[in-house]
């Protein structure tokens, strides 16, 4: 349906590398997963069974599989990684990844504290059997992370095997990236690309307000994450201008001056 409308911006087909929504599966049945893939699995490029989720999930290999299908990577949550590399079970942990039958893990250090350089050792251990994904930043609320360590952070992950680096927000998007209102830490976004090409980050953005903000910023393809399974459609509205808060982005001036007459009219009517 979308060749009915012009100036609508493209969108690269999966497998993609920009583009790219990640989904957050919080404990979805069997059928909720079967409905999601049904009605967006086309949109969606990466599903996280959020945290532990997966370790108290029925059916979560038939959850897995109907994903897989669909042609959509699943991962496990950073904060189970976290779990089991605390209780020194490393090993157990990518056996039970592989049992699953799983080809992507995400690497994190939101809860616990990990050595960096032990951090970048378990991302290029990982990256000979599995996708990698690594997440920088903390999940606690008050611990701030300096640009600079930021960056450093994920230049050394990037080179260290990661296929791309998360930056942290919590499912709540109050944390990480974003102040405590929701809103981005705008020159920590701008200090971090000066250094990191935008395609090698997922930004997590739960809220509505951040997907909008780095679309207006970054444009249709930036790769956002943590977005919730009834938010996908809405998301890709409005990556497409479809919605009204990116409706005249990817527009021609001469349709944008509608957008100031409205305005205009809508004064005129006020006096």
């Amino acid at each position: 349906m979308k060749e009915l409308l012009s100036y609508l911006p493209e969108r690269p087909e999966k497998p993609r590398n920009t583009g790219v929504t990640m989904v957050m599966d919080k404990g979805l049945s069997v059928r909720e997963a079967e409905d999601l893939v049904d009605t967006a699995g086309e949109l969606i490029d990466f599903i996280k069974l959020g945290f532990g989720t997966c370790m108290v999930t029925n059916h979560v290999e038939k959850k897995i599989k109907i994903y897989q299908n669909a042609n959509i990577k699943v991962y496990l949550g950073g904060t189970l990684f976290e779990a089991f590399l605390i209780r020194d079970k490393y090993e157990e942990f990518k056996k039970f990844v592989k049992k699953l039958k799983i080809d992507v893990v995400e690497v994190s250090d939101g809860s616990i504290y990990i050595d960096h350089d032990r951090k970048c050792e378990l991302i290029n251990d990982l990256s000979k059997d599995f996708t990698v994904l690594s997440e920088v930043g903390s999940k606690q609320s008050g611990i701030l992370i300096a640009p600079t360590k930021w960056i450093n952070m994920m230049e050394t992950e990037l080179q260290a095997g990661s296929f791309k680096v998360i930056a942290e927000s919590r499912e709540s998007g109050t944390v990480g990236i974003y102040r405590p209102s929701g809103m981005p830490h705008v020159a920590l976004v701008s200090k971090i690309l000066s250094k990191i090409p935008l395609d090698k980050i997922l930004w997590e953005s739960p809220q509505k307000s951040q997907q909008v903000w780095f679309i207006k910023e970054f444009g249709a393809n930036v790769n956002l994450g943590n977005i919730a399974p009834h938010e996908i459609i809405p998301l890709e509205t409005l990556r497409l201008g479809l919605r009204g808060d990116t409706f005249f982005l990817n527009l021609p001036e001469e349709m944008k001056e509608l957008e100031l007459k409205a305005e205009d009219s809508e004064e005129d009517q006020e006096e």
